[in-house]
């Protein structure tokens, strides 16, 4: 997340003429970094968290990759709409045998689908699942993409004149943001309807003391307080790019 925004700073001076240097230290750091960064992250740290959803808890696999069939040479849906009253994935493109492999390191590997699962232990909200996940890995694919092309164009000594990629680079520094919200919204409903996977349900969890209304004052008081604070820290941040490195000493 901070190698993109590091790049994006050094593309918006580069595309504004200003500050060359650190304009070109900004887009080296950024994009050597956020390459190394969203490699490691699909592998080996995705990979790993894949096989271990995999074999503690395959009903959240299913849910994520909406497989509802199980059998051998999965197949792994890049996109399409799961439809939960037909038990089926709609208008789905798929790569076979790539999800067996992906889950258990072989192309014949069975996969259990949804299907092979009580209602009762599915995810509360399996579209919710599927579509933060896909956005998840679909965006980590896409900065693998964007930074090993600023790589190539920075290895050529031409990124800071491509102005094309330059602006890839400045609006792309949103998006990491938006993979962590995704991926953490992978992680809380994945684990449903568990808090503690197998021992105790999320109904059974919350405190009987505690009433909603305490509950939606709490929250909407740490929500005004986070939004004031991060429109603070945004005004800030722009302003200090705005002023430059030199300005800003």
């Amino acid at each position: 997340t901070a190698s993109f925004a590091v790049a994006a700073v050094g593309a918006y001076w580069s595309l504004m003429g200003q500050h060359t240097r650190h304009a070109g230290i900004c887009l080296r750091a950024g994009v050597i970094t956020g390459l190394a960064s969203s490699l490691l992250v699909a592998f080996p740290t995705g990979d790993g968290q894949g096989k271990l959803v995999t074999k503690h808890q395959p009903v959240t696999l299913a849910a994520m990759e909406g497989l509802f069939e199980s059998g051998p040479f999965a197949e792994l849906a890049v996109i399409g709409q799961p439809n939960i009253a037909a038990r089926k994935l709609e208008n789905p493109v798929v790569v076979p045998g790539v999800l067996s492999f992906l889950a258990y390191g072989t192309f014949g590997s069975t996969v259990y689908g949804l299907n092979d699962f009580p209602t009762g232990k599915w995810p509360h909200n399996v579209e919710l699942l599927y579509y933060s996940y896909h956005i998840m890995v679909g965006l980590g694919t896409l900065f693998i993409l964007v930074m090993g092309a600023s790589a190539v164009l920075l290895r050529r000594d031409r990124l800071a004149r491509t102005r094309p990629m330059l602006w890839v680079l400045m609006l792309a520094f949103p998006f990491p943001y938006i993979a962590t919200t995704a991926g953490w919204w992978t992680a809380e409903m994945g684990r449903q309807p568990w808090i503690i996977h197998g021992l105790m349900r999320t109904a059974n969890a919350h405190s009987q003391l505690v009433n909603p209304g305490d509950v939606v004052f709490t929250t909407l008081g740490f929500a005004g307080l986070y939004l004031l604070l991060g429109m603070l820290f945004v005004v800030q941040v722009l302003k200090e790019i705005d002023r430059g490195p030199a300005a800003s000493h």
